[in-house]
């Protein structure tokens, strides 16, 4: 058991946070919503803690997972910030799906006050943080994932240091890059099928056997045949992430034209009035 802290209770991190209490860990939580956090600690126990101040103070690790980059700097650095609490030999984990420059940015910051970070963005969306089935990748030093990946593995069914500090949030792009360009193909070729009279389901059931098979065809045909996306991963949540990429491309010089042509799809679903959608539904943009 370890004393940890929680900062975020969005829809990755509440029940990332419970999954921490269930293994037995001694759980603070902070939420900007205070409301959020008092249902949590009525839901799971553990305590409350009214800035992320207050929540690191006394904490062996400290786990975020917030919105984007400006967030993440107001809970570690800003007025009343995490970094400010936390003591010499800790760990924060950070699970925001952000830019590596902030990574690298607050692991400099960390490492000044004689602690450690690591930036460890999260792949399987919100099924996988409720059923505690996360993949996560870690940037950071050696001897802190160490540390932190025995109480990580509460919510994740894997977690592996892939290099210093940013290289969690560059494999989390990777994750990005292909997820839309799988999603992108799987829309056209269902859409393809259902302009050719084609029973959809009998030839996802035929050709997911085959070298078309993907997460994305097991888990979103059926869906995304019928029209229903409300499952999961916002396309709000996606164009922030693929906006990191295409940023993070720039400036190492990556060519990305199908991750920039999915964005652009994706900007059309946003204007479709479908910002809340799940990623699946490129579709509807191609059967308008």
């Amino acid at each position: 058991m370890v004393k940890a802290a929680f900062l975020g209770l969005g829809v990755m991190g509440y029940p990332m946070a419970r999954h921490l209490k269930a293994k037995g860990h001694d759980v603070t939580v902070y939420n900007r919503t205070t409301a959020r956090a008092e249902k949590w600690v009525s839901e799971h126990g553990g305590r409350l803690a009214a800035t992320p101040l207050e929540a690191a103070r006394g904490q062996e690790i400290v786990f975020a997972c917030v919105g984007n980059d400006d967030d993440l700097r107001q809970v570690t650095l800003g007025d009343n910030g995490a970094f400010g609490g936390m003591g010499t030999g800790t760990v924060f984990v950070d699970h925001t799906t952000a830019s590596a420059t902030i990574a690298r940015e607050l692991s400099a910051a960390a490492m000044e006050r004689g602690f450690a970070f690591l930036d460890a963005p999260v792949s399987g969306g919100q099924a996988g943080a409720e059923n505690g089935q996360l993949t996560v990748m870690v940037g950071g030093e050696q001897g802190p994932f160490e540390a932190a990946q025995p109480v990580i593995m509460a919510f994740a069914r894997a977690c592996r240091l892939l290099g210093p500090a940013g290289s969690g949030q560059l494999a989390k792009m990777m994750n990005q890059i292909c997820i839309a360009g799988v999603v992108q193909g799987l829309a056209e070729a269902i859409h393809f099928g259902k302009r050719s009279g084609l029973d959809i389901e009998a030839v996802i059931e035929v050709i997911s056997k085959g070298a078309a098979q993907s997460w994305q065809m097991e888990n979103r045909s059926r869906t995304m045949n019928a029209g229903t996306f409300d499952f999961g991963f916002a396309v709000d949540w996606m164009r922030k992430d693929l906006g990191i990429v295409l940023d993070e491309a720039r400036q190492n010089g990556a060519h990305l034209p199908l991750t920039a042509l999915v964005d652009q799809f994706y900007s059309d679903v946003q204007s479709m009035g479908g910002r809340r959608w799940d990623t699946s539904s490129l579709i509807a943009r191609l059967e308008r």
